[in-house]
């Protein structure tokens, strides 16, 4: 079948944008007799390049189209030979996955609920015995997953990855392993979890920016037991055998729109 190379001219996407953009082309390619392959991103210049097999560039452009309308402005057909000698080894990305060596990043926040109260309840060896427990269950979750523990909060830990299902399928984890604990504990660890995703500012070893900002405010917002997402994640994470839940939208402090919040679980098969 032949191939093609398009390039996109689109100052100001990110990486996420990108992401969704692909699972949605990848979700109806199909119907074209297109098959999206992999894409490059150039987050300096603004500029995406896609290369896809399909009957004609009419096909490989109509599912841009008809999916998210970021339509090429230019579309090459290229010989598969002198892309591969050129470009060495095409890798396909996971679809959703963001694809590009950029700063982008999966944020996880966790949190102890009620510490004070916690305190007062269990007294201070108490309370050390809970957030031990704790670190432990999220680190190995961490070294599962490849998360990077970015730092400790006092009653949690925020993490990041390059990858937000592995995020995802960690904060599950995380949950799984804290409900395990409380079916045998005497003192129940109660847990809430916030996910979000974007490109943080690195400095000194720490993250900052929208990203961390929003994952903080998913955790603090959450409840016990469970896990907030932002609608960013949902859509990089959908078809990977996760179920979300609408939650509603919500004023979180510092954001001057309401943002929609999604709960997460692992999806059952009947």
């Amino acid at each position: 079948m032949p191939l093609f190379l398009d390039r996109h001219d689109i100052p100001g996407v990110t990486a996420v944008d990108l992401a969704i953009a692909h699972a949605r082309d990848v979700q109806i390619e199909k119907q074209y007799g297109v098959r999206y392959i992999t894409y490059w991103f150039d987050p300096q210049r603004g500029t995406a390049f896609c290369l896809a097999e399909g009957p004609d560039a009419v096909s490989v452009e109509a599912v841009h189209r008809d999916s998210h309308g970021l339509t090429a402005s230019r579309i090459l057909l290229v010989d598969p030979r002198s892309v591969g000698s050129f470009m060495g080894a095409i890798l396909e990305p996971e679809v959703g996955e963001p694809f590009a060596h950029t700063a982008f990043r999966a944020i996880l926040f966790t949190d102890i609920e009620g510490s004070t109260a916690r305190t007062m309840r269990v007294g201070d060896a108490g309370a050390m015995r809970l957030l031990r427990a704790h670190d432990a269950i999220v680190r190995a979750a961490l070294g599962t997953y490849s998360g990077l523990e970015v730092k400790h909060t006092g009653d949690g830990i925020m993490a990041s990855f390059t990858s937000v299902t592995d995020a995802v399928r960690c904060a599950i984890e995380i949950q799984t392993r804290i409900a395990e604990r409380n079916r045998e504990a005497a003192d129940p660890l109660r847990l809430r979890v916030g996910v979000s995703c974007g490109e943080p500012v690195t400095e000194e070893g720490d993250l900052f920016g929208t990203a961390v900002e929003l994952a903080a405010r998913l955790c603090a917002h959450g409840y016990a037991g469970g896990i907030l997402v932002s609608g960013a994640v949902r859509e990089v994470c959908l078809g990977k055998g996760f179920a979300f839940e609408d939650h509603g939208v919500a004023e979180l402090k510092g954001f001057d729109e309401p943002v929609r919040l999604y709960g997460v679980r692992a999806q059952t098969t009947a």
